[in-house]
């Protein structure tokens, strides 16, 4: 019954291709889907490492500076070195927005203002150098499309690109733009220069500002109004020896700030930040499976049909109900792997053509591939019912 099976897909194998290829390409976008959130998961993996640090300090009751808007002073960091078990602690500003390159087009990345030699720069780079000087200067990932030496507008400001690195990504899989922090906090947190001219107006027609009496009030609030001294978090790493959960407990209780471990930020981005998306995917992986098996459950059932007189004629000869179920069920499951094995080579082709990382794990490869034939079996039983009740008498009918 082998043989038959295969005669039969012979005999037909323009359809039986054709409704192969169809279905391999449900597959491909299935196993494309998994890919997506894979690469999802290993972006925000990719984020926590990438910034080397082993505590994340800040602001209260938030759970900043990926998930939430946190902001905290500049000068926490100073009391956050002098704890126990602090190895380097550095500030560090989070800006997602839309930069210009040189050519004038406009590129949306992840802002990061950092201190050179300090948590929070690159780990390594493919091109060019480290950050040196307090500003001006950006180190860009490989994905953002710059080139060493390329300016780069951010806000009201030139940046020349001396270094690039590749894999550093905020969770949204934007590229990052590491700039010095002095820069990032005028970027993040300054007002633009028509602002500023009313601000002061106001707060010059304020009489509790500007005191005839008190010299020189009006000038200090201005000057507080033109300056920033505020960051998003700070990037801690800890001596050998000293667990996190030891450090991180003195900093909340004195020092009045939000301190999360690795786990913990892990666990925000995993399971909270993207837990809507992989929500969504999951859906569209039900959707798909279930068009998948209506597909496979057609075409298996229009095949029997087609070849009702020959199977009458097998059950007039003496052919077992069990010979005739397997030939319909092995000819279901040489569709599932002709479609499994083109929506695996589809999908390897075009996921590096995606804007964002597609992760494609073996191991959800061969999940797929007993899910494909799982699904093909499933499919086939409602052809397997309809060649079980032919009547033999229809062979000479």
């Amino acid at each position: 019954m082998i043989s038959l099976a295969g005669r039969d897909i012979l005999h037909g194998w323009g359809k039986f291709a054709l409704t192969g290829m169809g279905l391999g390409l449900l597959i491909g976008v299935t196993l494309t889907m998994a890919g997506v959130y894979r690469g999802m998961v290993n972006d925000a993996q990719a984020l926590i490492t990438n910034s080397g640090a082993d505590l994340w300090v800040v602001q209260k009751d938030t759970q900043g500076p990926y998930a939430e808007a946190s902001s905290l002073k500049d000068d926490v960091v100073r009391s956050v070195r002098g704890l126990p078990g602090i190895g380097q602690a550095a500030n560090v500003t989070y800006l997602t927005q839309q930069v210009q390159s040189a050519n004038g087009s406009d590129v949306r990345v992840m802002v990061v203002g950092i201190e050179p030699g300090q948590p929070g720069e690159p780990g390594y780079l493919v091109a060019g150098r480290q950050l040196t000087r307090n500003h001006y200067e950006a180190v860009a990932d490989v994905k953002t499309g710059f080139k060493l030496g390329e300016p780069v507008r951010v806000r009201r400001h030139s940046y020349t690109v001396v270094g690039l690195t590749q894999r550093m990504v905020s969770s949204g899989g934007d590229p990052m733009l590491f700039i010095p922090l002095k820069d990032a906090q005028e970027a993040q947190f300054l007002k633009d220069n028509d602002t500023l001219v009313n601000d002061r107006t106001r707060t010059s027609a304020n009489p509790a500002f500007n005191r005839p009496g008190v010299p020189g009030l009006l000038d200090a609030v201005l000057s507080l109004q033109t300056s920033s001294h505020n960051v998003n978090a700070v990037l801690v790493q800890l001596l050998p020896g000293w667990s996190p959960e030891r450090v991180a407990e003195p900093l909340k209780r004195w020092k009045h700030v939000q301190v999360f471990t690795r786990a913990d930020m892990e666990e925000i981005l995993v399971a909270k930040l993207i837990a809507t998306s992989a929500k969504q995917i999951g859906m569209f992986l039900v959707i798909l499976t279930v068009v998948s098996a209506a597909i496979v459950a057609f075409i298996i059932y229009t095949m029997t049909l087609g070849k009702i007189r020959e199977i009458a004629v097998l059950k007039l000869i003496g052919t077992r109900n069990r010979t005739i179920a397997a030939m319909i069920l092995q000819q279901a499951m040489g569709l599932g792997l002709i479609g499994f094995m083109v929506g695996k080579i589809a999908a390897t082709i075009w996921a590096p053509i995606f804007p964002k990382f597609v992760l494609l794990m073996p191991q959800d490869a061969v999940i797929g591939l007993f899910a494909t034939l799982l699904m093909c079996a499933l499919a086939s039983t409602l052809a397997i019912r309809v060649a079980l009740q032919v009547d033999p008498a229809a062979a000479i009918g």
